[in-house]
């Protein structure tokens, strides 16, 4: 253990997890549609779409300025493939974590929720269709 190489070590996440998070996020959204239905929800659902294109959209654009205004000999973007970050440490500010369970641990709780809200949005369609009148 002593005679192992030292870990890559990283304080940026990949591409790659910023994706599934917006896919997640995505995926959340469309499942609470499915709560879709008469009188005012469709109203209500808009909103919140909008409120989580918002929390895309804010992050992405103001990554977008920084791109474009970095000095690249000062703060180069050195990216690590996800292979590579997932094998190493991520930094945070606290502790080093491994790669796979930080990634795990960012990922997780937006995935319980677009699975969860895409159970509940079934439950619901099925409760309805069988809701003796």
């Amino acid at each position: 253990m002593k005679n192992d190489p030292p870990r890559p070590s990283a304080d940026r996440l990949p591409n790659a997890v910023y994706a599934i998070v917006a896919l997640l996020v995505l995926w959340l959204v469309l499942a609470s549609w499915g709560f879709a239905g008469p009188d005012y929800s469709e109203l209500s659902l808009t909103v919140v779409t909008g409120f989580f294109l918002m929390v895309l959209g804010i992050p992405f654009v103001l990554w977008r300025i920084w791109r474009a205004h970095r000095d690249p000999e000062e703060d180069p973007d050195e990216r690590m493939p996800l292979a590579d970050w997932a094998a190493g440490e991520f930094e945070t500010w606290q502790d080093r974590v491994k790669g796979t369970n930080a990634a795990v641990e960012i990922i997780l709780p937006i995935a319980a929720a677009a699975a969860g809200m895409t159970a509940l949005a079934i439950v619901f369609h099925y409760a309805a269709a069988h809701a003796s009148v």
